[in-house]
């Protein structure tokens, strides 16, 4: 039987003028968008929609945007949503979470701007970064990292040959000379704000931890495959704890892919801000469809 994967972005998906469309065009799209301001307590609309690339990539702002056009685009498909799966992107399993009735949106705003301020406190207490790792094994990669004695973990597995490090300034330098000693194709730094989901963002686990414990989960509609070990889940505990170790683990997004595949999906739907995952899943594997919503 064919099933129907919906997949959502995290962070790095954002552009200036994300959902601008929503708001001019859906009566429903416009009142969350307010909604949103009102909840945020600043005007998110305007550096979503006519804001600068730097204000835009602030943590606190980035991931509210990136959730909020996900999820009002969910909303906007209406009955023509019908995820058999979902999966999210590291902040997108918030936004997949939303979409399939596990979280209200107002508690998925709440939460995920939480989220990102307490990672961006994380990240102002301790100079980090992250690198793109191209053209090397899994394997090659984790040992390199094992033994280098600043911090510096694999965080991301995006597709096979693409894994993302994340640490220390210096655990990522020592680590991007000798990736590329054993011949990384490249070995690039990325513009981000700090050492996501590395050991790093053990003070903003801990705030979220509080958050998400005190926050209502509900039974989804359909079962969300999570980042920490790229299995599926509907028990909204066991969502919740899976939810609080992903700040310090790695996403295994190839993984999550591959058993998705595995346990039926022949399409997969991106649903929010550029399309980031298409190409990701398509690497990935290359008989399935990928499309945006």
């Amino acid at each position: 039987m064919m099933k129907k994967a919906y997949v959502f972005p995290g962070q790095g998906a954002q552009f200036v003028g994300m959902g601008k469309d929503l708001y001019e065009n859906s009566a429903l799209a416009k009142n969350l968008f307010e909604k949103a301001n009102h909840i945020l307590g600043f005007h998110i609309t305007d550096i979503m929609f006519a804001g600068t690339d730097e204000d835009l990539k602030q943590t606190r702002v980035t991931q509210p945007a990136i959730f909020l056009h996900s999820v009002i685009l969910a909303k906007i498909l209406g009955k023509s949503f019908k995820p058999d799966m979902v999966a999210g992107h590291s902040l997108g399993e918030f936004s997949a979470l939303v979409s399939i009735g596990a979280l209200t949106f107002e508690d998925g705003l709440v939460l995920v701007s939480k989220r990102a301020m307490a990672m961006q406190k994380a990240c102002e207490a301790e100079p980090s970064t992250m690198a793109a790792i191209l053209g090397l094994d899994d394997n090659v990669i984790e040992d390199v990292c094992k033994n280098i004695s600043e911090i510096v973990v694999p965080a991301n597995y995006n597709s096979p040959g693409q894994i993302v490090i994340s640490g220390s300034i210096a655990g990522i330098d020592k680590a991007i000379a000798e990736l590329t000693g054993k011949g990384a194709k490249r070995a690039l730094k990325l513009q981000v704000g700090g050492a996501f989901h590395s050991p790093l963002m053990e003070p903003a686990r801990k705030e979220l931890a509080e958050a998400i414990n005190a926050t209502r989960f509900d039974r989804p509609v359909c079962p969300v495959y999570q980042n920490v070990n790229a299995k599926a889940f509907s028990d909204p505990e066991q969502i919740k704890q899976n939810l609080i170790l992903q700040l310090t683990a790695p996403v295994r997004w190839t993984q999550t892919i591959l058993n998705m595949v595995t346990d039926g999906a022949t399409e997969f739907i991106e649903v929010g801000p550029g399309k980031v995952l298409q190409g990701l899943i398509k690497k990935i594997n290359k008989d399935t469809i990928a499309v945006s919503a």
